[in-house]
């Protein structure tokens, strides 16, 4: 495989000659397989050679004398930045149309998607960006996900992102009244699916399994923070809280619904029915509420067991045997119904080990996820996916080339900045302010990272956007409407000496 520079420098060289993104990631794959895997390997070979690779003669040829004259352009390049301090950079292409991930290595599609970064203080401070809030969310999610969950490669954060961004702007549009409530409430996923927190919102989510990726560079920043977001919280004892639950299921007027948690202790199981029960008033108006753990004794064979009916009868040992034919200890597995005043005979039990097994299921699921690459799932998107076993999901590219767009530069004196400007200079404009941005998020989080938790992290995170978030009218009047922000109240933020922000954060 060619270099994550080269691979990039190959991707630029062929899309500025108007090729598509996925033709070019063709051509480089032709190319690789007759050993021109360089740029260098390239401009010395053969044009036959090339053209073997590429059936267009005419771009064969073009590309060919591009490669042979890039080692000249670099050095003059290089020259030229070492003496000009604002010496132009590379361009990042947005993408025209989707992605075909399952015909990508996870190298060609990581390089496909890489974001802008600048990390000098003087320039972030002099800039101003003018944006809605939206895709500022983004950026805050994206590079917040560099720190709490490092395991997730670039698209992933970028999919991940954009789910909050989405389920954020779906609540806020039914909050103002410019959307409707969909029918049984927002959540538009079964319950039990695996979930993890980004900015305090829980966004379903989806494995994808067998996708690994190595970053160019260790994520160093976020080895100072010790619980994820998208684990649980923990207790004083160090007990998980995370609740979850089996598909609801009706019969005759009768309804059961099952929910499952860790447990490795039966003195904790009173705090976490209460938490549920605080979690999930409904729950007390059922007319069952019965329950059973089983938790072991460290490497001991023996099992302690315990069950209790709430007037259900026979329910409590009926889940215990359940448990035990599934082999699970550890697990508190809480199972509530509504009677319908119809007796079900024989069919409850039926009904209630579906309940039971969905809502062990789903524990399992979400007790997996730790190191898992993930999709962020999109419920609103109701046409299916090829490449995600006919999942819905936000899609990174989409997300990459609402960053690259949305980032411009303040007016100055009331005038516009991008009059009488081409759309080239724009779109290197918004970029730069884009890379600012990602550099003022990632010094920011960066400070913190170190004395923080990542499920900690994850919470301060959206207090500081909302304390920069740019000013615009409340209700439907300011929606999607742009405001001013200022880079340098982002890195006012920061955990440093004599930093009033970083004290009154610390503080709260």
């Amino acid at each position: 495989m060619s270099g994550h520079g080269d691979l990039q420098e190959l991707l630029r060289m062929f899309t500025s000659r108007k090729v598509p993104m996925m033709a070019a990631m063709g051509h480089i794959k032709a190319l690789q397989a007759k050993n021109l895997r360089s740029i260098e390997q390239i401009a010395e070979g053969p044009l036959s050679a090339v053209e073997a690779a590429i059936s267009d003669a005419k771009l064969a040829k073009s590309f060919h004398t591009a490669c042979k004259t890039h080692g000249k352009k670099a050095t003059k390049r290089a020259a030229e930045e070492s003496t000009s301090p604002t010496s132009k950079k590379p361009r990042l292409e947005p993408h025209k149309r989707d992605l075909d991930y399952s015909s990508m290595s996870a190298e060609e599609l990581e390089s496909s998607l890489s974001l802008p970064l600048v990390e000098d203080e003087e320039a972030i401070r002099k800039t101003t960006l003018v944006t809605n809030r939206a895709p500022l969310v983004l950026a805050f999610a994206v590079e917040l996900l560099r720190f709490t969950m490092p395991e997730q490669p670039p698209s992933s954060r970028l999919s991940l992102g954009q789910a909050v961004v989405s389920a954020n702007s779906r609540s806020k549009a039914i909050s103002i009244g410019i959307e409707k409530a969909p029918p049984g409430g927002e959540e538009q996923v079964p319950e039990g699916q695996p979930k993890v927190r980004v900015l305090g919102r829980e966004i379903p989510v989806l494995k994808r399994s067998g996708y690994s990726w190595k970053s160019d560079q260790l994520e160093d920043e976020a080895t100072g923070s010790t619980e994820g977001p998208s684990k649980p919280e923990s207790s004083s004892s160090g007990e998980q809280k995370a609740w979850v639950a089996s598909q609801r299921l009706t019969s005759r007027a009768s309804t059961f619904v099952a929910h499952a948690a860790s447990l490795s202790s039966p003195s904790l199981r009173t705090g976490l029915m209460s938490g549920l029960m605080t979690d999930k008033p409904e729950l007390e108006t059922a007319t069952h509420n019965a329950w059973a753990l089983r938790t072991s004794y460290g490497n001991s064979p023996l099992v302690q067991e315990a069950s209790f009916d709430d007037g259900e009868s026979g329910c409590g040992k009926f889940m215990l045997q359940t448990m035990r034919e599934a082999d699970v200890t550890n697990t508190l597995v809480v199972l509530t119904r509504w009677y319908g005043g119809i007796m079900l005979g024989p069919d409850r039990w039926r009904l209630m080990r579906e309940c039971i097994n969905d809502a062990l299921s789903s524990r399992r699921r979400k007790s997996t996820l730790a190191g898992e690459a993930l999709w962020g799932l999109d419920p609103e998107n109701k046409t299916p996916s090829l490449t995600t076993v006919g999942m819905p999901i936000h899609r990174p590219e989409g997300a990459r080339n609402y960053l690259l767009r949305s980032f411009g530069t303040a007016a100055v004196d009331g005038g516009g900045s991008e009059t009488k400007r081409t759309l080239t200079a724009v779109s290197d404009e918004r970029q730069e302010n884009l890379g600012r941005l990602l550099g003022a998020l990632r010094l920011l989080y960066k400070s913190w990272a170190g004395v923080l938790r990542k499920d900690e992290l994850d919470r301060r995170a959206w207090s500081w956007y909302v304390s920069v978030r740019p000013d615009v009218e409340a209700g439907p009047s300011g929606w999607g409407a742009k405001g001013h922000l200022n880079l340098g109240k982002i890195l006012d933020l920061r955990r440093a000496e004599g930093s009033a922000g970083a004290k009154k954060l610390a503080e709260s």
